[in-house]
């Protein structure tokens, strides 16, 4: 046998070995999904670390309005310091809340991507299973996009009251006027978190029972 019999041999039980190697590793479509759903909860590290910064913030401007309601016009000089440092603290509290969002919006747009590997799933049982995940995640992000504009919203009167309340002039309807809008907003906002937190859960047990029935095991960390 020549040198180039063996060689073009060679190649060919190469060329199978490595054939038969793609087969093995080809990943199935519930295992392409897990990884691009695990890839969307990186993707909201961001968003996960503007939560404790927020809460302290919003502490803290509670505080000073507080001290700024308990003090008499007499005071003013005093009102006026604090105020601005209110103001100071709510566009702090704005600047976290649009970290958040654009967290939430690049997860959104790594999500999309799962269309195309749902249509890939061929047991029909577990299709269904991804298409009902993919409708409460869908809806997560619809409810966050409310609550990012009311919050946003609620940001904006607090700084209108936040600048009336250095106003000499400011007359007592109009401050209640404005407290009632920040409370109204507020309450929203408040509805508007519970929903978002109450959907996340449904999302992330959704997610497991996907996972177990598609035969992938994980992590008790992501079973929490």
């Amino acid at each position: 046998m020549s040198i180039f019999k063996k060689i073009s041999l060679a190649f060919i039980v190469m060329a199978v070995v490595f054939s038969l190697a793609g087969c093995l590793d080809k990943q199935s479509p519930e295992e392409k999904m897990f990884e691009e759903l695990e890839k969307v909860v990186s993707m909201e590290k961001k968003f996960e670390d503007q939560q404790d910064p927020l809460v302290e913030l919003e502490k803290k401007e509670k505080e000073i309005y507080e001290k700024i309601i308990a003090l008499g016009m007499k005071e003013y000089d005093q009102i006026v310091k604090l105020a601005d440092e209110a103001l100071a603290i709510a566009d702090k509290r704005a600047e976290h809340i649009d970290k958040e969002k654009e967290s939430i919006d690049e997860s959104e747009k790594e999500f999309e991507k799962i269309d195309k590997t749902i249509k890939e799933i061929e047991d029909s049982s577990l299709k269904k299973q991804a298409t009902e995940l993919k409708d409460t995640m869908n809806e997560r992000y619809r409810i966050h996009d409310e609550l990012y504009k009311n919050y946003k919203q609620g940001h904006q009167y607090d700084k209108e009251l936040y600048e009336m309340l250095k106003d000499k002039e400011l007359s007592f309807e109009k401050l209640e006027e404005q407290i009632n809008k920040v409370n109204g907003i507020y309450e929203t906002v408040l509805k508007n978190n519970q929903e978002f937190n109450d959907k996340t859960d449904q999302y992330n047990k959704e997610k497991l029972a996907f996972y177990k029935k598609a035969g992938i095991e994980v992590s008790s960390e992501k079973e929490k």
